[in-house]
Formats: structure tokens, sequence, C-alpha cells
């Protein structure tokens, strides 16, 4: 397995440790539910130096990246962010991941960790351009400091205006005395913060001295555990449970980022209007369940005559709400919000809801 340049830290702090995208990573250290808490009340730092950093430069850089995302990034600033998918040609997701624009031909994307070494020989097949393409997720750490109050911590080390970084935004300055950290607020947790893309010899320092300074915020360090109990109360998709090879964006209600109206040709595109045009069989919802039994991927979803509609993609007993939520996909004619729906387990039908997105919501 490999590890991040945080794992050692991670096995001090006591953290319970499990492979995930071949890496060795941290779940939990004091509870899911816990760090889940904390981090939509104060302030939760997370280790996801395992996510991968593609650098695309070149004055034909726009066209690579316009040919292989979904999204157009021809409307990007410097400064700017964009949440993307790479569709594959048979309009399925290769992977989602985010675009920052570092310049006039210099770009970021940001993919995840299980898929780097896929999504990189697609954006390899895909370049016929005078465009160069650098992997540098080996070298790359990234710290997620997430929550109301991250702020608050953020501002004691950095000269950088954080508090002027709007969403999908990003400056690149200093950190605790390390010149060019990127520091942007994608975020992936719905309860506001930064992510901090810096060099591997540089993460132990600034995630020691974030722990150090962010005491008085009630800062903890936050395992994987809670960042997928946090991105399913926002009803963020997770790539291999609520979108893949075989989903469309438009079935997962990622219309939004699917730009067929762009001038450039991109993969899928043709195949995107037709979907729009005549709709799709499909459609990712999301919904509650009137138990204490948790939805889990692969359950089957049942309309109220117990046929089978779809299937369960994501599910758990969400921390702040206290009740069972989940995703999944089901036939388009059952997909009203509002609509009751059934969640076959071995020996029992759970009863369940069809509601709208975010399940929580802010105060």
């Amino acid at each position: 397995m490999k590890e991040t340049p945080l794992t050692e830290k991670h096995i001090e702090l006591g953290a319970r440790m499990m492979p995930f995208a071949g890496y060795n990573m941290p779940v939990s250290y004091d509870g899911i539910v816990e760090e889940h808490l904390n981090v939509r009340e104060n302030v939760g730092l997370f280790d996801v130096s395992h996510m991968g950093q593609f650098f695309i430069e070149g004055k034909e850089a726009l066209l690579l990246i316009q040919k292989i995302s979904s999204n157009d990034a021809s409307k990007l600033v410097f400064g700017q962010a964009q949440y993307a998918c790479l569709p594959n040609d048979k309009g399925g997701i290769v992977d989602d991941l985010i675009i920052y624009k570092l310049g006039e031909e210099s770009y970021m994307l940001v993919v995840n960790a299980s898929n780097i070494e896929k999504d990189l020989a697609w954006i390899k097949q895909a370049n016929t351009f005078e465009a160069t393409i650098e992997d540098r997720s080996d070298s790359m750490a990234l710290l997620a400091l997430q929550g109301p109050k991250s702020i608050d911590v953020l501002k004691k080390i950095t000269p950088v205006n954080v508090e002027g970084i709007q969403f999908y935004h990003f400056a690149i300055g200093e950190i605790d005395g390390i010149e060019n950290v990127i520091i942007s607020a994608t975020g992936y947790t719905g309860s506001g913060g930064f992510e901090l893309y810096l060099d591997n010899r540089d993460a132990v320092k600034v995630w020691d001295k974030l722990l150090e300074i962010g005491k008085e915020e009630n800062i903890q360090p936050i395992g994987l555990g809670a960042r997928d109990t946090l991105r399913l109360e926002m009803g963020y998709c997770l790539y291999g449970n609520d979108i893949n090879d075989e989903t469309s964006p438009i079935e997962a209600g990622l219309g939004w980022i699917v730009k067929t109206k762009k001038e450039e040709e991109f993969y899928s595109k043709s195949l995107f209007r037709e979907q729009r045009k005549d709709g799709v069989s499909k459609k990712l919802i999301a919904f509650t369940v009137h138990d204490r039994r948790v939805p889990r991927q692969g359950y089957e979803i049942v309309d109220i005559d117990e046929n089978p509609i779809g299937i369960v993609t994501s599910g758990t007993l969400s921390p702040s709400l206290q009740i069972p939520i989940g995703l999944g996909y089901v036939d388009v004619d059952h997909a009203k919000v509002d609509q009751d729906i059934g969640i076959k387990t071995r020996n029992k039908i759970l009863h369940a809801h069809i509601v709208k997105l975010p399940f929580y919501k802010k105060a």
C-alpha cells in the first residue's frame, strides 16, 4: 500500500487505518459521529493527499481540456475552479474532477485517487494538441480544513486574505512561511473551508501547526469515514458508488456540468444532447428511511407494491439528522420528490421517502 506524507502522524494520533484507493488511510480517530459533528460545528482537518493532481500546460492546453471535460473551461478566469466530469465515449463517466485555472496556458486537474492511472491514460490518448501533461500526484500533499471555524484557524498562519476567497475560487500564497501554496475553497463537506495544495515535504509541518493553533476553535483530525457521511448529507456524488463508467452525468443529476452548447466537441456530446432531448430511463434520487436500519449500497429499491424499480448506491445514518439517508437510481417514472418507496433488505422492506437535496441544511 502507498502512504501519504502524514501516515505516521495518523498512527501516532491513534487513527483506525484501512486500505483506500491503494493507500493506507485513516478512517476515524475518536469516532465518525463525533468527527462529523465537529466539522459541522467547529473545524476539522483532513489528509486527502491520496487525491491526484495533473498539470496541463501549453498554448493548446485549453483545447485539450475542452475535449475531455463536460463543462466549459473557457469561462474560467485566473483564480477560479470548476467542477466537471470526464465523459467516456459511451455516455458514462471516466471520473469527476475539479479544474483550476493557474494561468493563461496552465491548468491543474484534481482527480480521484482510485482513478489516477485510468484518468491519466484517458487524457493522454486525447492529447492531439500542443499541450503537456504532468502527473504530480506522488509529490503533492493535500490538506482539507473544513468547518465554520476554518477561516479563524487559517488566517492565523497566512498573510493571504482567505476571507476574500469565494466558493470555487483559489489564491496562491504563503502558509506558515511556505511559499506557493494553492489555497482553494471548493470543499466536499457543505460546511465551508479550504484545501491546501503543497509539497509533500511541507505536509507534516503544516498539519502539526494547524492542529496546534486550532485548539481554541476545537480543531480535530478527521478521517475518511466522516468525510463520506458529510458529503452524503449534502448529496455529493462519490465516484464508484453514485457515478461510474456506466452512469450518465444527466442521470446522476449533474446536467449542470454538461455544457452541450459549448463550441468545442467533447466526448459523448451528441449522446448527451439526445438524452436532454429524449430524456433518460433512470435517475439518481435522494431518500430518507422511516426506520433505524441503514440502507446499504446494492440494496434493491421497490415501489409501494414491492416491484423492483432501482438500486441503492450510497447510504448512512446521518449524524446531523439522526435518520438513515441514501442515494440510488430508480426508473425515471418513480423518481418524483415526495414519492414513497421501499428499500429491500434481506428480510424486511424499509419504508422510505424521496426528498429534495441537500439532506442537511444550515440553520
